[in-house]
């Protein structure tokens, strides 16, 4: 279990249950309903339905802050790496670190694997500055999601 602490909050990163389910599914419903909207993308429904079509609690680590549920991650091996998906965080968590600090955490995870990471982010979405000042760059978009791949630092 990967633990840290940021200025004002400890975290650590337990491994998912299936029935986290709904919390995650909740908490994207949340964070991506802004973003969703701006792009014209927003259903009620579709944005917990395509988390649980796709939940793997196998690859997927809770976030933990302070004792209480406050996101989530999934680092789901591919063909040629790993892909970094569901990342959320509860947005009264947000801008103290803790995304950062668990973002560097996989990382280094997968530095030390010598593996690949891709992922998407949103058309617009500030996550993409994060991901942007972690090594990742941008391989291509479409109209709602821009991709993005970091190799492995030595």
């Amino acid at each position: 279990m990967d633990t840290g602490t940021t200025s004002t909050t400890t975290w650590t990163l337990r491994p998912a249950r299936p029935e986290d389910v709904e919390a995650i599914a909740e908490l994207r419903a949340v964070v991506t309903r802004p973003d969703l909207e701006r792009l014209g993308r927003y259903d009620e429904h579709r944005v917990r339905q395509r988390l649980r079509d796709v939940y793997a609690p196998e690859h997927t680590s809770v976030v933990v802050a302070d004792g209480e549920f406050a996101g989530c991650v999934t680092l789901r091996p591919v063909e040629g790496g790993l892909w970094l998906e569901n990342f959320y965080l509860s947005p009264a968590l947000q801008g103290r670190g803790i995304g950062t600090a668990v973002l560097r955490t996989l990382l280094a995870r997968a530095d030390r694997d010598g593996a690949t990471v891709r992922l998407d982010v949103l058309r617009g979405s500030a996550a993409r500055a994060l991901y942007e000042r972690h090594g990742f760059t941008e391989e291509r978009q479409d109209p709602v999601d821009v991709f993005m791949v970091r190799t492995p630092m030595s």
